[in-house]
């Protein structure tokens, strides 16, 4: 790759919960101090696997790594297979450093993955630690948002001793979480020279299945708990050079969301159409341009 990108991701989710928190009973993640909903990157990572897995059926160069069900050792065992190099014990790398090496390589040639997020490979057959290209903040929504619990029953038990104790109402009861409405923001960032090392792109594909995801993938991961989630914006910032030609954070503050608001008449924000976009396209850094995917 000879550019790197930073990028600005908007999505939203209305009527759902876009991802839950296991360690407070699902609820929607927020900042406890503002009530802005949180969404956190392996969340997002994850569709981005998924829509790869299904776009190129999980064949060689285009594997997953991490997928549900996966035997890590495994899949590092493939490459001691294919390069013939001799397991050396539990953790232990191969005796030579031209070994491990060429072993990390054809883990990153072959799962897309790897080559894009990074990964640690020394559970037990040790294929090395990669750091990838490709990395995003946490998503953090625009407005704060208000988690909605709703009770839901089930007309059936599990049991038969649950039948006998209902006495002929088998219904259940659960609980479920939702956020009637929540537009996320999110950044990403593709370091080139990053990209260099893991092969990432080098096959012409990688970066386009990327923006392909994030455009598509909420479509092909729906789930009657995640309500309503869509991509609403993806703003790529193209460096002209590898190393970059302006600091991120800078051409982030060129993006800005506000609120339509009627005066005298406030309403909670209930759909995109309920914000407008800016992109301040005046006086960018030399060797900088921008690219709306979505």
């Amino acid at each position: 790759m000879k550019n790197r990108y930073d990028f600005v991701y908007l999505f939203d989710v209305k009527d759902g919960n876009p991802n839950g928190d296991p360690d407070a009973g699902n609820l929607p993640r927020l900042d406890a101090e503002t009530g802005q909903g949180l969404v956190t990157d392996v969340c997002i990572k994850r569709k981005i696997r998924n829509f790869v897995g299904i776009t190129k059926g999980e064949t060689s160069p285009f594997e997953i790594y991490i997928k549900e069900k996966a035997v890590l050792n495994n899949q590092h065992e493939k490459a001691y297979t294919a390069l013939e190099v001799k397991l050396e014990g539990k953790n232990k790398p191969p005796k030579k450093a031209e070994d491990a090496e060429n072993i990390k390589q054809w883990m990153c040639k072959n799962f897309f993955d790897i080559r894009t997020f990074g990964a640690v490979m020394t559970t037990g057959v040790n294929a090395g630690q990669v750091r990838g290209p490709l990395q995003f903040t946490f998503g953090r929504s625009i407005d704060p948002i208000i988690s909605s619990e709703h009770s839901i029953t089930r007309c059936a038990v599990t049991t038969e001793k649950e039948a006998e104790k209902q006495q002929g109402d088998n219904r259940t009861m659960g609980r479920k979480f939702t956020v009637p409405y929540g537009l996320y923001r999110m950044y990403g960032f593709i370091n080139a020279n990053l990209a260099e090392k893991t092969t990432f792109d080098s096959n012409g594909e990688d970066l386009d299945l990327v923006w392909a995801a994030l455009a598509n993938m909420f479509d092909h991961d729906r789930a009657a708990a995640r309500g309503l989630m869509s991509p609403q914006a993806l703003i790529v910032f193209k460096h002209e050079s590898q190393l970059g030609n302006a600091p991120a954070h800078k051409l982030f503050e060129r993006v800005t969301i506000t609120r339509n608001e009627t005066e005298g008449d406030f309403q909670p924000p209930r759909s995109f159409s309920d914000y407008t976009i800016n992109i301040d396209e005046t006086d960018l850094p030399s060797g900088i341009t921008i690219e709306r995917k979505i």
